[in-house]
């Protein structure tokens, strides 16, 4: 189920606990109760100084068995090993320290090491980050648009850029999958969203791209979803395959329409100064492990999403109307989706955002060729 139980006397030990390391730096000198021992010459020599061994945090907007959380599991026991077990990470699911927000702020005050982000939860923050809202712009090939993510210049160093600035520093951009309609009806068209109201993401331009398809968008923390779906208070929503039937959507939900419409893009972020502050042998194990976990998350991705769509057409005690889009149908979306990039292009974002875009076309365009 959507919504699980959890020890709020837990939560309370672990959020102070959270706290009091992140006033300490995140690191913590090892004690010792050794002694000095003679030497040959009668005197005492000192001890060898033992290293020193960090304890961090990671939050994800996700649960177990869910894309981020499984990858920041993974990426704690990387990091343990890699550093002999001087690197000590706890990994949060999503609720256990507040919301999508909360974990954000969290973040950039340095109560939180490391976070998994989605941008869409960063629009009003960094322009520019919308630009992962717009639909039809990643290739449709997901290993494509893995490679994008690895590589691009626009993405990796001047959109980090502008989220260094906010407190946020990307270290690697990574797909959890593509993106995927569930409805009270079933979506071939634009015609279909016609005042369709749809649960969105905080994000301006996702408002946008759904008040171009003539549909009725609303924000909403994906915490209060089930609920919404389950008594209409919203009609449908957009996610990866894993997380739809992760949260039980289709529990609620009729249809599943196949559009592969965008992709959901996640950060691996870390606040910046404490990031910067890190010893270098400490920062480089960092960085190894973020690099080696990009081909991971993309294998864990396509075994979640595969597994999900294939239990979720199996359900029979949840009939769900798979429908999986013609590119002729896809087509008459990506039209109107144009639309949106254009106005994204010239009236959301600064001279900036603009170049961060149209380096991305450049990049799309030429890693496809």
């Amino acid at each position: 189920m959507l919504f699980k139980k959890r020890s709020w006397k837990a939560l309370t030990l672990a959020s102070a606990l959270t706290v009091a390391l992140a006033a300490c730096g995140g690191g913590e000198e090892a004690e010792t109760d050794e002694v000095s021992e003679p030497n040959e010459n009668g005197g005492t020599s000192e001890p060898a100084a033992e290293e020193e061994t960090y304890s961090w945090d990671i939050v994800t907007e996700e649960y177990p068995g869910d894309v981020q959380y499984e990858y920041a599991v993974e990426f704690a026991e990387l990091l343990k090993e890699k550093s002999d077990g001087r690197i000590d990470m706890t990994v949060f699911e999503y609720g256990t320290l507040g919301g999508s927000v909360d974990q954000i702020e969290q973040l950039q005050q340095g109560m939180i090491e490391f976070a998994v982000v989605s941008p869409g939860f960063t629009g009003g923050m960094v322009t520019a980050g919308q630009v992962f809202a717009l639909q039809f712009l990643l290739p449709d090939d997901l290993a494509v648009t893995q490679e994008i993510l690895n590589t691009s210049e626009a993405l990796n160093t001047h959109l980090s850029e502008l989220y260094e600035a906010e407190s946020i520093l990307p270290l690697a951009y990574w797909t959890e999958g593509a993106m995927q309609w569930t409805g009270d009806r079933e979506l071939r068209t634009p015609a279909d969203f016609e005042g369709f109201k749809i649960r969105t993401q905080e994000s301006p331009l996702i408002m946008r791209s759904y008040e171009a398809y003539g549909a009725d968008p609303t924000p909403m923390d994906w915490g209060e979803l089930y609920t919404s779906l389950d008594r209409g208070t919203v009609e449908g929503q957009e996610n990866p395959i894993f997380f739809i039937e992760g949260a039980s959507f289709h529990e609620v939900q009729d249809h599943l329409t196949v559009s592969n419409h965008n992709n959901y893009v996640a950060m691996t972020t870390v606040n910046p100064t404490f990031y910067h502050e890190l010893p270098e042998d400490i920062r480089a194990i960092v960085d190894e492990t973020v690099a080696e976990m990009q081909e991971r998350v993309f294998e864990l991705q396509t075994e979640l999403n595969d597994g999900a769509l294939e239990r979720i057409a199996e359900d029979t005690e949840n009939p769900t109307a798979v429908i999986e889009l013609t590119e002729e149908e896809r087509e008459a979306f990506r039209e109107k989706a144009l639309e949106v990039r254009e106005y994204f292009r010239n009236d959301v974002v600064d001279e900036k955002g603009r170049e961060i875009l149209e380096l991305l076309e450049e990049e799309i365009a030429a890693l496809q060729e």
